[in-house]
């Protein structure tokens, strides 16, 4: 073992046994925070010695000086002459270090609220108290400070280094540096994208130093938008402090500045582009020798080096070299990732040497026509948006580890493709993707929006461009870095401004694709764009009967460019409140736990995981169908779920089927999602999913393959089961060569329902014999025809003094109060849940996630069902009123029960029973009746609760006084919902004439 990874391993030892040490609790949380960085970055710093042969360097991990500088005194005092006073551990944000203000109400958030009934509503006064502090918005972290805070460290400076440029380099500071050493002012910087970097001055005696950092978090003079996950307490949050590598570095003075690789894979070359720089009106001479390899495919494959000279004249040279990657090429792909690493190594005539390694993939991603290619061969981009949730820290994964685990478990989704929403991740993100094959969209850090605009002159039109120019020339090697955009659905004179921006970028690098931003379907189009990010062809159209014929091929006939959807999904899933125990880090879920408190306080707390559960798997309907119609859309390119994962600010958005900690929630595995999203996907084309036994199922099969090649001689098989798992029919289709592509048609399916003499579930699936590739659909058949049921029930409209008299009689009564309910008519459902979140979008419709009932019901005996929202739900629930329990006794429970928007968690109910005086009771807000047309859904669920109330299991359990029943049709609820903020989010805005 080399002797410096010996003494790494050996300081590593004592800082954990120093972590044992103490007994403080939040001592013990830093210091193990501590201990984790430092292991993290020793083996950075591993590789920086391995990559820098010729470089030295010393860590800066550790234990720093630290203060404060609310009132911005700092600066006049000279505090950069003086010892700090407080210590804090880097690298790490002072939240993580419990360093800034208290928690309050009064607390400056960076980042939009719309709902604010969280700060006046009487009902949420108990969670404004201090001491129970639980903020609705986002997480909240264990302190929060935006303002100025000084660091401040001793060096020694090697008496070797005398001669050598030497740099202080610290990987995500956030955001703006000011750096002194000793007394002496060194630079500022201001970046959200790469690293700072600072030289020190070239006559630094050796011995010892003091370095000075003042870090400032605020928004200023270049305002990117507070909403911008580059900074925004909605998502990662607006920390203060540095993260990642830390170090100081000795090296050359004739050095490499800059290397860029711009492969050709018509040529079998690359083109490599070098910059150079030496002391200021320096000269030098000498040769440049370049040599590359790859290092993560089967065989390694090597380039013969190439020598050339180069000259540097006023401390700046370039060099531009052709260099041959041989007759046998390795591409970069999602199925095949191979790279490799590019050495360069400066040897001056005066003896001086540098060297610097590059990683690089052979790819061309390009746009043809209407589609995306890599390399030549079409690709669809299945993609998710990564907000910059990192839940335990506050701040963005620096290591490459995170990231794999990150882009693999989006692999086992069936997802190729990451949209970085309005931030730039780490390097470690690059190296992470390029390993694991996976496109990349990052984007300036800006949502110029909320408070922030573009093309209007201000400081952040050139701040766009320079960011974007220091993401390129840091990570643009990265063959995964395959898209960009200046970042989120701005406001001002954005036509003009991204059309230029577009124009400056497709003239200066040719790598990768741009588009001026990614936006939602009522932004105007930039005209110059290579693809299109945007919303307009995404959604469900289930205010119809739900069908999987239509496609979005309308909305996106006017581009002639790829269209890959914007933000797609956005289905919300009720919380899930065994998360809570997972916030161990920097941030508590405080959200989470008023949610479930406010749950329990109106009698639901028991109910937590079943909303959970049957929210999720409409949900996952819901995700599946879009992606389907997606896949089935002539020249739809890609889509950009909104997310993956969950969402953790604007309000708590439960979007995804994963949580904001990447893990699953229980109702749909990474393999049961990848069936309907992935590479290749069989497809059904259907007019409906609810048939009548006097009808056939007939139904149409395509696929969509998008495989590293064509698929020769595939044979495509189906079959029908029961629920039961009875297969009922079963066939195959002829053999047939499939080409990269969608809507490649198979074949029909023909299946005569008649025999099926009961209500019925069937499940279809499709599948590529010999591959991982099939897909499935569920049905229900009804009898055409039911029988009349002997009924002992006085069946009403309205809960008239006729019902109140067969009910003292001790008779049955079925209400049907569809359109009659007012206590609850203020909550809308619809047969999709809750977009993005009720409170962001201030109540906007629906409001409601899918349904909760128990299939083993009795009620429900004749009714096929889960416990939980399908398809044959739809004509029964769509637009369907709801009545609010809230007078209803504890513990009641609904035969059927949608599930409310857990800001309200209002106890609802669609049909329930109750007794009421001596007598029985059913109502229904769902239109159940004996007149049903052209529902047999509602047919056979009115069937099945007539066979219930007239069989010996009608036993309602509660009791339930007959004005409660009556006080649902004349009272409205006691609790209503005001957002107290005339703002709002820009899709609920008036949409302006002009950009």
């Amino acid at each position: 073992m080399p002797n410096h990874i010996f003494k790494l391993i050996i300081v590593a030892l004592t800082k954990y046994e120093e972590c044992l040490a103490f007994n403080s609790l939040k001592n013990m949380y830093i210091k193990i925070l501590s201990f984790t960085r430092w292991v993290v970055s020793a083996l950075c710093m591993l590789t920086i010695f391995s990559a820098n042969i010729s470089a030295q360097t010393i860590s800066l991990n550790g234990k720093w000086r630290f203060k404060i500088d609310a009132n911005d005194e700092g600066v006049q005092a000279k505090w950069y002459s003086s010892a700090l006073p407080e210590t804090i551990n880097l690298p790490g944000s002072m939240a993580e270090n419990f360093k800034g203000d208290d928690i309050t109400l009064k607390t400056k958030w960076t980042g939009s609220i719309y709902d604010s009934s969280y700060f006046f509503h009487p009902r949420l006064e108990k969670y404004r108290k201090p001491g129970n502090l639980k903020i609705p918005f986002w997480l909240t972290p264990h302190k929060h400070y935006t303002g100025a805070a000084w660091y401040q460290k001793d060096i020694e400076i090697p008496a070797n280094w005398k001669g050598q440029r030497t740099v202080l380099s610290l990987e995500y500071p956030h955001s703006e540096t000011r750096v002194w050493i000793d007394d002496v002012e060194i630079g500022t910087q201001f970046t959200f994208v790469i690293a700072q970097k600072f030289e020190l001055p070239a006559n630094l005696k050796p011995g010892k130093h003091t370095i000075t950092l003042r870090i400032d978090n605020r928004i200023k003079a270049i305002n990117v938008g507070q909403d911008s996950h580059s900074l925004t307490d909605h998502t990662q949050g607006n920390w203060n402090g540095v993260v990642g590598k830390m170090f100081l570095q000795a090296g050359s003075t004739v050095y490499f500045e800059d290397i860029q690789v711009y492969p050709d894979l018509k040529r079998k070359s690359a083109r490599v582009k070098i910059e150079l720089k030496g002391a200021a009106n320096a000269s030098s001479t000498g040769k440049i020798t370049l040599s590359a390899k790859t290092f993560n495919t089967k065989s390694s494959l090597q380039v013969k080096s190439l020598t050339v000279p180069y000259e540097i004249k006023n401390g700046i040279g370039t060099v531009e070299i052709d260099l041959p990657m041989g007759d046998k090429i390795a591409t970069w792909d999602e199925f095949n990732p191979a790279l490799y690493r590019l050495t360069a190594v400066l040897s001056a005539k005066d003896g001086k040497k540098d060297e610097k390694q590059v990683q690089f993939g052979m790819r061309e991603f390009k746009a043809v026509g209407r589609s995306f290619e890599i390399n030549g061969r079409p690709v669809f981009l299945r993609g998710t948006v990564n907000n910059c949730e990192f839940p335990l820290t506050g701040y963005p994964a620096m290591d490459v580890a995170a990231w794999e685990r990150i882009f693999k478990i989006s692999k086992a989704h069936g997802l190729n493709h990451m949209r970085f929403h309005s931030w730039c991740p780490p390097e470690a993100a690059f190296i992470a993707a390029d390993l694991t094959g996976f496109y990349l969209q990052p984007e300036g850090p800006s949502w110029a929006n909320h408070g922030s605009s573009i093309g209007e002159g201000k400081p952040i039109d050139q701040f766009i461009y320079d960011e974007t120019n220091r993401m390129t020339k840091s990570y643009g090697n990265y063959a995964s870095f395959c898209m960009m955009a200046y970042g989120n659905e701005p406001r001002g004179k954005q036509v003009e401004y991204l059309t230029k921006f577009n124009n400056y970028w497709k003239a200066k690098d040719s790598r990768r694709l741009y588009t001026g931003a990614s936006v939602g379907g009522s932004w105007p189009v930039i005209p110059n764009n290579e693809f299109m990010v945007r919303a307009g062809a995404r959604g469900l159209d289930w205010g119809k009967r739900p069908e999987s014929f239509s496609t979005y091929a309308k909305q996106i006939e006017q581009f002639t460019v790829p269209f890959v959807a914007h933000e797609m999904g956005q289905y919300c899933v009720f919380p899930n409140f065994e998360e809570m125990k997972k916030y161990t880090g920097v941030y508590r879920a405080k959200n989470f736990e008023m949610f479930q408190e406010d749950l329990a306080d109106h009698d639901m707390a028991d109910q937590a995981k079943d909303f959970l559960m049957a929210s999720g798997k409409l949900q996952a309907l819901c995700y599946k169908n879009e992606i389907e119609k997606a896949l089935r859309t002539p020249n739809y390119n890609g889509f950009q779920l909104l997310s993956l994962n969950d969402y953790p600010g604007q309000g708590t958005a439960l979007v995804g089927v994963l949580d904001a900690f990447w893990d699953e929630k229980g109702y749909i595995t990474a393999k049961e999602f990848k069936r309907f999203s992935n590479s290749t996907v069989p497809l059904l084309k259907v007019p409906k999913f609810v048939y009548t036994n006097n009808e056939n199922l007939d139904a149409s099969v395509e696929v969509a393959h998008f495989g590293k090649a064509p698929l020769t001689n595939a044979k495509i098989s189906w079959q029908i089961k029961s629920a039961s798992g009875v297969v009922l029919s079963k066939g195959s289709f002829d053999q047939k060569a499939l080409p990269i592509a969608n809507c490649i048609p198979i074949g029909d399916i023909h299946f005569a329902l008649n025999a099926i003499q009961e209500a019925t579930q069937l499940s279809l699936e499709v599948s590529i014999d010999g591959t991982e590739f099939a897909n499935d659909w569920n049905f229900w058949v009804y009898p055409a025809v039911l029988p009349k049921p002997k009924t002992n029930f006085y069946y009403t409209e309205n809960f008239d003094e006729q019902a109140k008299k067969i009910l003292d009689e001790g008779g049955n009564v079925f209400l049907n109060a569809a359109g009659k309910v007012v206590k609850g008519k203020e909550v809308v459902q619809t047969f999709l849940p809750v977009f993005w979140n009720t409170s962001w979008f201030k109540m906007r419709p629906p409001h409601t996630l899918g349904i909760l009932c128990d299939p083993k019901n009795p009620a429900l005996a004749n009714f096929p069902t889960a416990g939980h929202s399908d398809m044959q739900w739809w004509e029964i629930v769509n637009k369907a009123q709801t009545m609010n329990l809230e007078d209803f006794p504890s513990g009641f429970r609904p035969i059927i029960q949608p599930i409310d928007t857990w800001f309200l968690n209002r106890r609802l109910a669609l049909v329930l029973e109750a007794k009421v005086g001596k007598g029985k009771l059913i109502v229904s807000s769902a239109n159940l009746s004996p007149d049903l047309k052209d529902s047999p859904a509602a047919q056979q669920l009115y069937f099945s609760l007539q066979q219930y109330m007239s069989s010996e299991n009608f036993n309602p359990k509660y009791e339930v006084a007959f004005n409660t029943i009556k006080d649902l049709f004349e009272s409205p609820s006691k609790i209503q919902f005001d957002t107290f903020t005339k703002d709002s989010p820009d899709e609920l805005k008036p949409k302006p004439k002009t950009n």
